[in-house]
């Protein structure tokens, strides 16, 4: 018997956790998006589903299982988010390197691992990674490329340098202290009317903890 749940429902559309038989995946429906966001809604399950395609068998990441321009549907990562489980071990933090390391082999870069509610502590205490919607695809990794996966890096020392200070290493360090001139552009000039937008204009909810960490 199939069975669904609403996990969120915001201006872009609705995500659901359905489960058929012995299968559990979670779908996002950008059908159900305010009609002026609908594109955008779509453009950004386009952008998830590229990016999940690109990774295929990538473990610890969820697998696209189908796109139709409209509802987006991929496999469910069971875990704790990242605020919640509150990893503190350096094999977490090292598994984590690894995973970010292997999903820009795959061309791939994240560009919102500055939220923990990106990140997974899995069943078997490791780290997951989720929600692709503005993650970039370039397969000849070019100089934009190794920015933004520059960034992935730098968004993963912070949560470890929070979780586990003591072992973030001086190049870490070094790395955590000198932010890309893009991610300085963005908190100067992008990220004002952003949350604005979102605050005033969507409204989403006003958060202050570690489920939207700032400092992106």
């Amino acid at each position: 018997m199939a069975t669904r749940r609403i996990l969120k429902q915001d201006s872009f559309g609705t995500v659901l956790l359905e489960s058929v038989g012995a299968a559990t995946v979670v779908t996002r429906d950008t059908g159900a998006a305010r009609w002026w966001l609908r594109g955008l809604a779509r453009a950004m399950a386009r952008r998830e589903a590229a990016a999940l395609e690109r990774m295929g068998a990538l473990c610890r990441v969820p697998r696209l299982i189908a796109f139709d321009g409209v509802r987006l549907t991929r496999s469910y990562l069971a875990g704790e988010v990242m605020f919640q489980a509150r990893p503190d071990s350096r094999e977490y933090f090292r598994a984590a390197l690894k995973l970010v390391v292997r999903m820009h082999r795959c061309s791939v870069a994240h560009n919102d691992l500055a939220k923990e509610a990106n990140w997974l502590r899995l069943a078997d205490g490791g780290p997951g990674i989720i929600d692709f919607q503005v993650a970039s695809v370039a397969p000849h990794r070019g100089k934009l490329f190794r920015v933004l996966a520059r960034e992935d890096l730098r968004h993963l020392y912070k949560h470890k340098q929070h979780y586990l200070p003591n072992d973030v290493t001086a190049r870490q360090r070094r790395l955590l202290s000198t932010p890309s001139v893009a991610a300085r552009c963005w908190r100067a000039l992008v990220k004002p009317p952003y949350r604005w937008i979102t605050r005033a204009l969507l409204g989403w909810p006003e958060r202050s903890g570690p489920e939207e960490r700032q400092g992106r």
